[in-house]
């Protein structure tokens, strides 16, 4: 095998810089887990993030996915549109998320929709938040601290 083919036949995320894939490319980074979805909070005194069972009230918890994605900053106004540049400042997302992974070099799990070819998969292997979420319209704000988990981290 030659270098050149050896380059030119590694998947997108391991040969594509995340600043260089094109709009599909990004989309399809991303694994359905719905994990960057929940709500995180950040104790006030030593700083230290937590995740918790708590979804955006967009997020269908069962297919993991925004009900309505085009136009979810206009009605979340605090939703983050992950891009290559925001990736570097973003501590809080999941150890799981692909775009995380490829921005430190790592590469894709098994259960990656990329790498398996079955959307499926990541709720299979456990991996998202569906069975395991509630929808932030259930849980008032006093409460989420009860919601803490370690599972999303």
């Amino acid at each position: 095998m030659t270098v050149e083919s050896e380059i030119r036949d590694r998947p997108y995320w391991k040969s594509t810089p995340l600043e260089e894939m094109s709009g599909e490319q990004w989309e399809a980074l991303c694994d359905g887990c719905g994990k960057c979805c929940l709500v995180k909070l950040i104790d006030d005194v030593t700083d230290e993030l937590h995740y918790t069972d708590v979804a955006c009230r967009l997020l269908d918890c069962h297919s993991c996915r925004c009900k309505d994605y085009p136009n979810r900053k206009a009605k979340v106004p605090d939703c983050v549109i992950l891009t290559p540049k925001l990736l570097e400042d973003l501590v809080w997302m999941p150890s799981t998320c692909a775009y995380r992974l490829v921005k430190e070099g790592k590469d894709l799990p098994f259960w990656h929709p990329l790498v398996c070819g079955d959307p499926e998969m990541v709720h299979e292997a456990g991996i998202s938040v569906r069975g395991r979420a509630v929808s932030e319209d259930l849980v008032p704000d006093e409460q989420l601290i009860e919601h803490i988990v370690e599972w999303a981290e």
